[in-house]
């Protein structure tokens, strides 16, 4: 199997794609295939046809959630490929999964060398694929906003998304939405956030859905109810540490689809790439890509599976 390191150099707020390469040659030697993205959905497009050459690859998206989304969806459907994550990005939500200080071993180049392939569940959305999360509303909107607060010097992920929340507060929050889990109504009325979650974390460190398994052929649902502003100085340090999950305003489920129509086009946040529309449908699909996970992490995952087992 070869690997193949996709770097995004507009990951992060600096240009670490020469720093990163010199690593990969001190590691892996000349050989090693490095490609450097030079726009939208380059790194869809290097990933599909790295993909498509029928080689065993694993495929390392070198950057944000962003850059990961663009080599998922280059390359979900092709059995040879598998997908890394080396996080140079601002926020790199999607591998806290494996714990708040798990980003030094993904970006361990040799410890991804020696990494294990491990398979992991997929939320289409429309004719779109993502690892992490699908939120619509104030999430959303938050999101949407979040780019060009992160243009800004000394602007962090976690800093443009707190930025872009209190722009979001003063501004008109919440939408009005029908949900359906699985065919059956889930939810109807104004909404601060309407989420779809295959993975707990996004928005530079939120919590958002704490049960939520990358592996467990669910999706978690979660909704919490448009509330007046006088109560948002509470809920939000709950929701960051995702202690909110027993408030009477949240409403949460586990479900293999998810359908929300709203009243006008609204943002949609898909591990962060907004698209706008009135509806969008969430489906799981089990086992659908191979995730590398670095040397020493199959243990880890063992472990967590055998705990929900107990659980459950």
């Amino acid at each position: 199997m070869r690997d193949v390191y996709i770097i995004n150099p507009a990951s992060g707020k600096t240009d670490n794609s020469t720093e990163l390469k010199e690593k990969l040659y001190e590691v892996y030697g000349k050989d090693v295939k490095v490609l450097i993205t030079n726009g939208v959905e380059d790194a869809l497009v290097k990933a599909r046809a790295e993909a498509e050459t029928g080689d065993d690859v694993r495929i390392f998206a070198c950057g944000g959630d962003g850059t990961s989304f663009e080599v998922l969806n280059g390359i979900v459907g092709y059995k040879n490929a598998a997908i890394g994550v080396i996080p140079i990005g601002s926020a790199n939500d999607f591998i806290k999964y494996f714990g708040f200080d798990s980003k030094k071993d993904f970006l361990d180049i040799n410890k991804q060398r020696e990494g294990s392939l491990y398979p992991i569940d997929l939320i289409k959305v429309n004719d779109k694929y993502c690892m992490n999360q699908c939120c619509v509303g104030m999430d959303a909107h938050i999101a949407d906003r979040m780019k060009n607060f992160k243009r800004l010097p000394f602007v962090s992920g976690p800093m443009a998304y707190n930025l872009a929340l209190v722009r979001t507060i003063f501004g008109k929050i919440g939408i009005k939405a029908s949900i359906t889990v699985d065919g059956n109504q889930f939810a109807d009325g104004s909404f601060l956030f309407g989420i779809c979650a295959n993975a707990p974390v996004y928005g530079g460190g939120y919590v958002s859905a704490p049960n939520a398994e990358i592996s467990d052929g669910e999706l978690d649902c979660i909704t919490i109810d448009k509330i007046s502003r006088l109560r948002f100085p509470k809920l939000i340090p709950m929701y960051k540490k995702g202690k909110h999950m027993g408030l009477d305003i949240c409403k949460t489920g586990k479900c293999k689809t998810f359908e929300l129509k709203a009243d006008r086009p609204v943002p949609i946040s898909l591990d962060g790439e907004i698209i706008h529309s009135d509806y969008v449908k969430c489906e799981i699909v089990e086992k659908a890509i191979n995730l590398v996970v670095p040397k020493g992490y199959m243990t880890y995952l063992s472990e967590k599976e055998n705990k929900e087992l107990l659980t459950k």
